[in-house]
Parts: structure tokens; sequence; C-alpha cells
């Protein structure tokens, strides 16, 4: 794994209810595509790009509350592969991942919702990517 030249502080958006010192770990299945196991946890560096990984959880969950909690990695990281250069040349979007746990340090409440459009959009875009079992780079 590649360490990836940033300092934080990093962030971590879900639907899950969670406290501080809690550990988020790999090994769970994706949201994206349940059927795939991740090997690896993500994260970024703008809280807004955590909140909506918060906001895409919900609305793959079904429901529930977004939660965008700022963490720590408590290893080595790289540049997520699924949106760097695949997506957006370097990394503007700050975007990380880690195959050690991230520990939380607390719930961050100062992140811009989504509007109700963009959510529509998003609902699609989500739609097509499992319909058409969009790749992982796992």
């Amino acid at each position: 794994m590649t360490a990836a030249d940033e300092t934080g502080p990093f962030f971590h958006g879900t639907v899950a209810a969670l406290r501080e010192g809690d550990l988020l770990v790999a090994g769970r299945p994706s949201s994206y595509r349940p059927e795939i196991t991740m090997n690896h946890v993500y994260f970024t560096a703008l809280a807004d790009g955590g909140g909506l990984a918060a906001e895409l959880a919900v609305l793959l969950a079904g429901g529930g509350e977004p939660h965008v909690y700022e963490v720590e990695p408590t290893g080595a990281f790289e540049d997520d592969p699924n949106v760097t250069d695949k997506k957006f040349p370097g990394n503007p979007t700050r975007s990380y991942r880690t195959t050690a746990p991230l520990r939380i340090v607390r719930e961050v409440h100062d992140w811009t919702r989504l509007t109700p459009e963009a959510l529509g959009t998003w609902r699609e875009r989500l739609a097509t990517m499992r319909r058409d079992r969009a790749e992982i780079i796992n």
C-alpha cells in the first residue's frame, strides 16, 4: 500500500450510528455491490465528501439517518483507485482507502446536505450502477 500525501482531518460517511473510539474495519459487504466483501475502508479529507457518502449510504440502505464522522487511520492508506485516475486525474476528491481500521474521533454536524434534486440524481446513478454491476477496484 502506497502512503498518500495527506495529513487530514479525515471523514467517513455512513448510515451507522457510531461512538467515539469505535473502529471501522474492512471485510464488510460493499454498499454498492453487496455481493462483494470489501478489502478496504474508505474515507476522505473533505467533510462534504463524507456527507455525500453518508447520503448515499442512506439511499442504498433504503432509509436511516446520515452520519459523518471524523476518523483517524490506524495504519497506512492510499488514494482510492475507484475515483482517482480512473474517474478524475490525480485525487481532487481527496478520497482514500486502507486495510487498517479507522478510529472514530467524533461526529461532525457541519457538512452540506444534498438538495432533493441532487438526491434524485444520485438515486438514478446508484440504480444504474447496480443494474450495470459497476466495477469496484477491491
